[in-house]
């Protein structure tokens, strides 16, 4: 075989597997398009009761009118084990073995109560409040730390708005 030969003979095996390349790259798109995603997620903080109707006597059952609801959107359940619930101070709530079925909401009461695995309510089991009346931020974190979702209430809209740390200001 000759050098030119060799050459051409080269270019055309590159041509080849570039143009193979090419049509399994064009072909991706549609053959992932055939299969149907797995439905994501779709959990968030759907309400928050940060100010505690009556008096802030720090009774349990003051305690527990405080809360946050967290609602799954989505028609399949998800495990929120290691999930977790934090306002700004750095309180942090953990679900533990707690599984969120498919269109529907739990409620985290902050005071003290029993919850179960088919319970629409559970408890932080504190003897203070978590969310502070006049402004704070509840986030939600999956069980790797990610965020998920959060709710803020009475920051200022210009310049961030600051918490001072004090709950129940009046």
């Amino acid at each position: 075989m000759s050098a030119s030969a060799s050459v051409t003979a080269r270019r055309l095996a590159a041509a080849a597997l570039t143009a193979g390349a090419l049509v399994s790259v064009v072909t991706l798109p549609a053959s992932a398009a055939d299969h149907a995603r797995p439905e994501r997620s779709k959990v968030q903080i759907s309400a928050v009761q940060y100010d505690s109707p009556g008096r802030d006597d720090r009774s349990n059952r003051s305690l527990n009118r405080e809360w946050v609801e967290v609602t799954n959107t989505a028609r399949r359940a998800v495990n929120l084990d290691g999930w977790t619930l934090e306002d700004e101070d750095g309180r942090t709530y953990t679900f533990d073995h707690y599984r969120l079925e498919g269109r529907s909401t739990v409620r985290i009461h902050t005071g003290h109560g029993r919850d179960t695995d088919t319970d629409t309510d559970l408890y932080q089991d504190r003897r203070h409040y978590v969310w502070d009346n006049h402004s704070d931020t509840a986030t939600l974190r999956n069980d790797h730390g990610r965020f998920i979702d959060d709710e803020s209430w009475g920051h200022h809209r210009h310049g961030g708005g600051h918490h001072h740390g004090g709950r129940h200001h009046r």
